[in-house]
């Protein structure tokens, strides 16, 4: 038997073992043994029964919780099994709050200790009244573009003059105060009142080097196309085509994963702690972060249908209604999907100290492919001569070149490059397509 989230051993008691109570109660529950040593051997207690009549009332009185303790016997040795369930309150030993993770215990503190005192409470950031906030402070822009985009979805929202009828009908006010989620969605001012609702840019040389910064402030509403503008003016590169007279541009990245990428972002976002989302580009990545807790899911769900549980579920609704996102739980898969479609690698999903990390790669999938056929023939091409590969390059490059122009351009005689040229056809490399004044040199991609 070995330590693990619901199992712990101690060989014999100290007072201070009531913080092992705490986390167990607050976590998934589990039992502390007394008398068995780190490596689960059974040692024994001393005057087992003396400690079995203290404990139950001690630990009722550090902790508010009464345990189930059994005196147990193995091998002549007697040992204590204190078994801990689960509390629906937070649990605390002078002031101090515990967790158990693996065979971990931790003191909860700052950020942390906000969003398990908020869950454990049936809170969450969201619901939280913001009590400075009134109908003065609300965006009427915003709300009536919002009106706007659910009209499909909500016919009758359309129709609503009355604002706080409104913000009721979202569920964003109790008993006329205003919620949060209120704020950060319709507020004229959200950074006066949560200074982290934000999305900071950044252009990185290396994960240290950085050139340029922005931040994009606002509601989330607004943000969202903000930060895309300034990603495709400022940020990333366009492949420009033309269909006829008009011109095209297309960002390097699909714009819709990067919009429904930027959504997940706001909707599963932890808002409790004071980091922002982050969007750093480098010359051939681009990395989205936020702070986010998974809860029962993996990241490896994250890369396949997968039952949607939003964080911020008020937020959500808004952004559903509003026609921001399709339906919960497929967000994550239509970026892979949009990617894919595009020619590039599947974007990864990565969760480290507490951030979830979205990074898309500039690779596309028939670079990579190219990428080892060149290598091949690049080893073919090695077989020729210095001068028969200066002139393959070149007839691969430019097909349609005279003989005399190319000899001008290497400073050969012409009768020297009809020489080259007859050995790459006899070998193989190159093949004549068409009259000699308006024909062209078909390169033979060799593997």
């Amino acid at each position: 038997m070995k330590e693990n989230q619901h199992t712990e051993f101690k060989e014999s008691w100290h007072d201070e073992y009531t913080r092992y109570i705490s986390a167990f109660c607050n976590t998934e529950g589990g039992v502390l043994y007394i008398g068995i040593d780190d490596k689960g051997e059974v040692v024994g207690i001393e005057q087992p029964k003396k400690l079995i009549e203290k404990l139950p009332n001690f630990i009722a009185q550090k902790t508010g919780i009464m345990p189930l303790i059994h005196l147990r016997e193995k091998a002549g040795k007697e040992y204590l099994e204190i078994e801990v369930q689960p509390s629906a309150m937070p649990i605390s030993v002078h002031g101090r709050y515990y967790t158990r993770s693996g065979s971990v215990t931790s003191e909860l503190q700052g950020n942390q200790l906000n969003m398990f005192l908020a869950a454990k409470m049936g809170l969450t950031w969201e619901s939280v009244i913001e009590e400075d906030f009134s109908l003065e402070d609300i965006d009427a822009d915003t709300v009536e573009r919002f009106k706007l985009l659910a009209k499909d979805r909500v016919p009758s929202i359309e129709q609503e003059t009355d604002l706080l009828a409104l913000m009721e009908r979202l569920n964003l006010v109790v008993g006329g105060r205003f919620k949060r989620a209120a704020v950060v969605l319709f507020g004229k001012n959200v950074q006066r009142y949560v200074l982290q609702a934000r999305i900071k840019i950044g252009k990185f040389l290396t994960d240290t080097e950085v050139l340029t910064t922005d931040i994009i402030e606002g509601n989330l509403i607004q943000q969202v196309d903000r930060a895309l503008d300034i990603l495709r003016t400022k940020y990333l590169l366009s492949y420009i085509s033309y269909e006829g007279i008009h011109r095209r541009e297309k960002l390097v990245y699909p714009y819709e994963a990067l919009r429904e990428a930027l959504l997940n972002s706001i909707i599963h976002r932890e808002y409790f702690v004071s980091s922002e989302i982050q969007v750093r580009v480098y010359e051939d990545k681009l990395v989205i972060g936020n702070e986010a807790r998974l809860h029962d899911i993996t990241v490896e769900d994250l890369s396949r249908p997968h039952p949607s549980r939003p964080h911020n579920k008020l937020i959500a609704d808004v952004f559903y209604k509003a026609g921001f996102i399709e339906s919960w739980g497929r967000g994550t898969q239509r970026i892979i999907d949009n990617c894919l479609a595009e020619g590039l690698s599947a974007p990864v999903y990565e969760h480290k100290m507490g951030f979830l990390y979205l990074t898309f790669s500039h690779e596309r999938i028939n670079e990579r492919i190219n990428e080892r056929i060149n290598e091949r023939i690049n080893e073919r091409i090695n077989e020729l001569s210095d001068m028969e590969r200066e002139v393959y390059q070149i007839l691969r490059e430019e097909p349609t070149i005279r003989q005399i122009d190319l000899a001008n351009r290497l400073d050969l005689t012409e009768q020297y490059i009809r020489k080259l040229i007859k050995k790459l056809k006899e070998h193989g490399w190159i093949e004549r397509i068409g009259a000699r004044k308006n024909g062209y040199w078909k390169i033979i991609e060799k593997s």
